[in-house]
């Protein structure tokens, strides 16, 4: 007896014409294909420069979106490995659930280029945040724990830095930790301020090589401080960066954004789900967004926990805390007549 396959689930094929760039392509023990394999649900068999898709017909489709993006980006003679393969994934399955050309974002995807490696955009809302730190003087970068806000903002920074778009990078942060209040901690002020600041010089580090930071720190070319220094100052033909906003005051907020001036740009970046300030003290990142909306100028990029491109288990622990919010902001059965619990976030 004779078994009929559906026409949905017949095997489909790639083509790919240089062989030397299979082995990158496919990775390491044919790794790349065993991720796009589980991701997607589809079979992947290598035959000489083919490569076999068993699946339905839109998993064939995307499989074949992702192969020709990662081949795409081979020829262009940029990196490949596990996390862009993921990338790949990410973008192909949002793209194709807006219906909208995929091949090339993955192929030639949103990038900043720094002295010590180019950056690409490895989901839409990434793409969509470079662009933006591109286009507007003026950015606010919302969203959880890794998902590139701040990364990419000093990426940006670097760029803008290396090819004479501005003069200086500022990096700033509100050290709520301590109150602002430093001076109980040992040692002089670099010394008192550098735990709050760690982060953005950890991103600084990725961009630059260590004698070039050390000397555009020591010229003035790149500045890290804490927010409580920008009182009074004007900032022009800088790049400045706000990290960790949601733990602003209304008043330090409105404080730092009017220090903008001539030929700079500003990106602000937090996440409303994690702030640090005292109980009943109204975030000034959240008192900017609702004061700003609307305001020309200004871009706002949202990103959500599938931006997460961090270790997969951080997109778990962010999508469970989000849950556990949700969950206290709806009474349940047990709560009723009851007010809800109140967000610790």
């Amino acid at each position: 007896m004779t078994t009929t396959i559906p026409a949905s689930r017949l095997p489909a094929q790639i083509q790919f014409d240089d062989n030397s760039l299979l082995p990158p392509l496919f990775g390491e023990r044919d790794q790349h294909l065993d991720r796009i394999e589980r991701q997607l649900g589809v079979s992947l068999i290598p035959r000489g420069n083919l490569v076999a898709i068993g699946g339905s017909a839109s998993a064939i489709e995307l499989a074949r979106i992702v192969l020709r993006g990662l081949y795409e980006r081979l020829k262009r003679g940029l990196p490949l490995d596990l996390a862009e393969v993921d990338a790949a994934l990410r973008l192909a399955q949002a793209q194709a659930a807006e219906d909208t050309a995929t091949l090339p974002l993955l192929a030639e995807p949103a990038s900043i280029r720094t002295r010590k490696r180019q950056i690409s955009a490895r989901t839409v809302a990434q793409g969509d945040y470079i662009r933006a730190l591109r286009d507007h003087s003026l950015v606010f970068g919302l969203g959880p724990a890794g998902t590139g806000k701040t990364y990419l903002a000093v990426a940006a920074a670097v760029d803008m830095l290396m090819t004479g778009q501005v003069q200086r990078i500022i990096l700033s942060r509100p050290a709520v930790e301590a109150g602002e209040r430093l001076g109980f901690l040992p040692g002089d002020l670099k010394e008192k301020v550098d735990p709050y600041l760690r982060p953005l010089y950890d991103a600084l580090h990725d961009m630059l090589p260590a004698d070039q930071i050390l000397k555009r720190l020591a010229n003035g070319d790149i500045e890290v401080a804490p927010l409580a220094f920008m009182r009074g100052r004007t900032l022009s033909n800088a790049f400045v960066i706000l990290d960790e906003a949601q733990n602003t005051t209304p008043v330090q907020m409105k404080m730092f954004l009017t220090r903008l001036g001539e030929g700079a740009r500003m990106a602000v970046t937090g996440d409303l789900s994690q702030i640090d300030l005292p109980r009943g003290t109204r975030s000034g990142l959240t008192d900017a967004l609702e004061t700003l909306d609307g305001v020309e100028g200004i871009g706002t990029i949202r990103f959500t926990e599938t931006d997460v491109v961090r270790h997969p288990l951080v997109m778990r622990i962010v999508h469970a805390y989000e849950a556990r919010d949700r969950a206290r902001r709806q009474p349940g059965p047990a709560a009723e007549g009851e007010a809800a619990a109140p967000d610790s976030a």
